[in-house]
């Protein structure tokens, strides 16, 4: 069974209830349709009824919950919520109801945060940003986390690397040059995702232009310091570095570049040393090797709000709506 194929079949032993606020996106009403014809996850749809009906009008989504934030009874409790959440910022019962009415992004995570709903998905429409801001405000990071990053699940064809070709690119969604001590929680919370969502046990390289000190830069510095704070902070975990991506990942070249580590050549999961080398990477090996990709997933949140890329497609959507009902689970 392939990996998604693997976390739809484990969302569906566990049905979670997920959030998709873009609903004046056809893309995101046809993965509903689809999510539902394949029991992975109850589905909440946000904006007006009719208005949805009329743009999925090809689809069936009668299975779907269809809440209007104009319309619904709990507004009042949901203004409530977000005032104490958020009154330290200034805000009060008007903001509150203007923004929960305007903005369907902010009302899906404030339902999150009632228990509505588990989880939520979007970005087929929305900037990164603009996803993850209101996440942050109101949901807030997860206990004992320092860092909310973002990661790509790989599914390599053909691929004798990884775990059977599956590994997670992390972060190559949302930290633009994280420092050492960044690098380190990355690396701890990407350890735990690969472990909840593809079930086999982490083995964590830390990516870098250079093997072992065969390169000297301020660039490979941070990266050697990352790597002994990971180690620090998360000793059960397989995790090592500096290493170039041949290193990591081929086992000859470990052996050759690496000797005796029990690490080089083995991992599965990828810790790039900034967001240009994790985006540029996912991204080439999507296209060149035809690898599927799922993601931007997040992890760090209190509970999981995942950002699709602009690009995607339904299937693309499905396979972030079933991952997000596995985060849920967990």
């Amino acid at each position: 069974m392939g990996f998604i194929d693997a976390i739809k079949e484990r969302a569906k032993q566990n049905k979670k209830t997920i959030v998709l606020p873009e609903t004046s996106d056809k893309r995101t009403l046809e993965a509903a349709s689809k999510i539902l014809a394949e029991g992975i996850a109850n589905i909440v749809l946000v904006g007006n009824e009719e208005a949805i009906k009329k743009e999925g009008a090809e689809f069936d989504l009668s299975a779907a919950s269809i809440v209007d934030p104009a319309a619904t009874d709990k507004l009042e409790s949901y203004i409530n919520l977000l005032v104490e959440l958020r009154k330290s910022k200034g805000m009060t019962p008007e903001a509150a109801k203007e923004l929960l009415t305007k903005d369907y992004l902010t009302f899906g995570v404030t339902m999150v945060k009632a228990g509505d709903a588990d989880g939520m998905v979007a970005g087929a429409i929305n900037a990164t940003a603009n996803v993850l801001r209101p996440s942050l405000q109101i949901l807030k990071t997860a206990p004992g986390t320092k860092l909310v990053s973002a990661f790509f699940v790989m599914v390599v064809p053909n691929c004798e690397y990884g775990s059977n070709g599956t590994f997670i690119f992390s972060d190559a969604g949302l930290n633009q040059n994280p420092n050492a001590e960044e690098l380190a929680a990355i690396a701890g919370s990407s350890a735990k995702s690969f472990q909840l969502l593809v079930g086999e046990e982490p083995v964590v390289a830390m990516l870098s232009h250079s093997t072992k000190g065969s390169a000297k830069h301020a660039d490979v510095d941070k990266v050697v310091e990352a790597t002994r704070i990971a180690k620090e902070l998360y000793p059960e975990v397989k995790l090592d570095g500096e290493y170039q991506l041949d290193a990591a990942i081929v086992p000859s070249v470990g052996a050759s570049k690496a000797p005796g580590s029990d690490i080089a050549g083995k991992a599965n999961v990828l810790i790039f040393p900034d967001l240009d080398a994790g985006n540029i990477g996912y991204k080439l090996t999507q296209r060149l090797a035809k690898a599927e990709a799922y993601g931007p997933i997040t992890q760090g949140i209190a509970k999981p709000v995942n950002d699709l890329s602009r690009g995607c497609s339904a299937d693309d959507i499905v396979g972030v709506i079933a991952i997000t009902a596995v985060q849920a689970g967990a």
